[in-house]
């Protein structure tokens, strides 16, 4: 099949590559003559490239972002290092700079977008599909395979997740002199558009991009890859649950072996022993070494503190607590109180003893020393192969005990997101309430209100039926009563599912299944569990979601077992 074709030697990625390079964004179109920046009160025309920085922040407005003053700051920064010097001279004070024309030109602009005819939006609609045949497509060995995201980033402020300390910088525009482009030496070199030359061409088929640049911000790189649904990527995918279900054969061993370390005489061997106990335990990742004051300073596993942790012998009727406070991935706080075994404790005291609080509680332990470790315990083992597996396997035990045969589909479906719930929140993967959240709850509870009312009647109805068949014992009388039943049963059967509906809703306001449904769940968990209960599988992954997930949809029966 399309999944298991040709090996290719250690390494090789792939023999033929082509494309057309990425798309770039439409250059700045100027505001009209009659939309206007204040400043201090007074009309200034601005700068192109001043004005252009200036829509950023104007769209921004109505965003919570606007609001924060480390966002302010950083946008104020670096929009006066692009002013003319003329433009310095005045524009002193963000205070005093009223960006409203502005914003509500884009708030009408995207109004009328949305009130276009239906023939407009289509003739939009063909252009866009235009550009995606044009440049969303690759040749890869000889199959045509589709390319994730072709477009090159717009510039913008960067917003950054969590508190992010450089929220609120821009965000520069990509340039073809930027980018590095990959292909196969015989292929057809994409040309990079008008009056640009690339950065430079490669030839290097050990990796699967197809190009890519640094951006301004972070400084890291940025890729142009294959979509999820493609071959390579399904594959990579594949085995990366094929590897944490290895570890499944292992891990007995493993917690043997890391149990016995908390004795062990070296210090480094007990640091390595607890902090693998916590990212098995609680699905910490395992934080890299960072570059100070690079990026926003976020720990994993390795990387804890003394100040993100505080040992509670009792607490809440429980012994030997450990209380974890610290910023995670994209500044995510992770906030957790968990009961640990008594050696574990013992060895966080030890490992906190006469130390400051900012510096490292792991101190002899570096993410490349556990790596090699556990590289050692199994192969392609690594911290993360951990997340992987224990997220699959939580899912894989919650279906079993949260699913009743019995339950219509709604029911079921519940059940499947509180099983995925149960992911996420060891995953600590939180997102913040959505702002339409009241709004649609509210919306929600009226239609469950609505439905209540129709049931009574049909309660009334049925009870009336039934007093006219007692007066006339006749056929037509109890033809109606069973009219009456089946009518009511259909509309407590339509409130049960809009009661799990809100029920949902509810649980799931500050958790983001989304991130553990892609990356951390092997999608033949969910795949064999839909064959077997008969849910739809579209009623669990969107069209995106099964593309992705094609080989899996082909692969698993209902008996897959992770």
């Amino acid at each position: 099949s399309r999944w298991e074709e040709e090996k290719k030697e250690d390494g090789v990625k792939w023999m033929q590559l082509e494309h057309r390079g990425p798309y770039f964004v439409p250059l700045y179109e100027p505001l009209p003559e009659d939309v206007q920046f204040y400043y201090d009160g007074k009309p200034l025309k601005l700068s192109l490239a001043t004005e252009e920085i200036a829509t950023f922040y104007a769209k921004m407005l109505d965003h919570e972002y606007t609001t924060k003053e480390i966002f302010q700051n950083n946008f104020f920064h670096d929009w006066r290092k692009e002013m003319t010097s003329e433009e310095q001279e005045i524009i002193k004070d963000l205070d005093k700079c009223d960006f409203r024309e502005i914003h509500k030109y884009f708030v009408d602009k995207n109004e009328a977008r949305k009130a276009l005819p239906k023939e407009e939006k289509q003739k939009l609609k063909e252009e866009a599909d235009k550009i995606q045949e044009e440049y969303g497509y690759c040749i890869l060995d000889g199959h045509r395979e589709k390319i994730g995201n072709f477009k090159t980033e717009p510039p913008g402020l960067f917003r950054g997740r969590g508190e992010h300390p450089k929220m609120g910088m821009l965000k520069k525009r990509i340039m073809p002199e930027d980018v590095v482009i990959n292909c196969s030496r015989d292929s057809k070199i994409p040309e990079p558009p008008e009056g640009h030359k690339w950065k430079e061409v490669r030839f290097d088929n050990t990796v699967t991009w197809l190009a890519s640049w640094t951006e301004n911000i972070q400084n890291t790189l940025k890729y142009i890859m294959l979509n999820p649904s493609s071959k390579l990527k399904g594959e990579k995918d594949w085995q990366k649950y094929e590897v944490a279900r290895r570890l499944k054969d292992v891990v007995h061993t493993i917690r043997a072996q890391y149990r016995k370390d908390w004795k062990s005489k070296e210090l480094k061997k007990r640091q390595r022993a607890v902090a693998l106990y916590f990212i098995d335990k609680l699905a910490l990742r395992a934080g890299n070494e960072k570059e100070e004051g690079e990026t926003a300073d976020t720990v994993g596993c390795c990387s804890l503190r003394v100040e993100h942790i505080q040992l509670h012998p009792q607490l809440d009727g429980q012994e030997h607590v450990v209380e974890f406070d610290f910023l995670g991935k994209d500044s995510i706080r992770y906030y957790n109180k968990v009961s640990v075994e008594k050696p574990v404790f013992k060895n966080l005291q030890l490992f906190m003893k006469n130390k400051d609080p900012t510096e490292d509680l792991f101190d002899q332990l570096s993410t490349t020393f556990l790596n090699k470790h556990l590289q050692h315990l199994m192969d392609g083992l690594t911290a993360k192969v951990f997340r992987t597996y224990n997220a699959s396997i939580t899912l894989q035990e919650q279906l079993k005990a949260l699913t009743n045969p019995e339950d219509n589909v709604a029911g079921k479906l519940l059940s499947y997101n509180r099983a995925n719930r149960a992911v996420a929140i060891l995953c600590n993967h939180q997102r913040s309430i959505p702002k339409t959240f009241a709004k649609s709850m509210q919306v929600l509870q009226e239609k469950i209100d609505a439905k209540k009312k129709q049931v009574e009647e049909a309660q009334e109805e049925v009870k009336k039926a039934e007093d006219e068949f007692k007066d006339t014992q006749d056929a037509k009388a109890e033809d109606n009563v069973e009219k009456k039943k089946k009518l009511l049963k259909r509309l407590e059967e339509q409130l049960a599912k809009l009661n799990i509906q809100a029920t949902d809703k509810e649980e799931n306001k500050q958790i983001a299944l989304g991130t553990s449904k892609l990356n951390y769940l092997d999608p033949r968990i969910s795949v064999a569990w839909c064959k077997k209960f008969g849910i739809p599988i579209e009623r669990i992954y969107n069209k995106t979601q099964r593309e992705k997930f094609a080989w899996a949809i082909d692969m698993a029966g209902e008996d897959f077992e992770f």
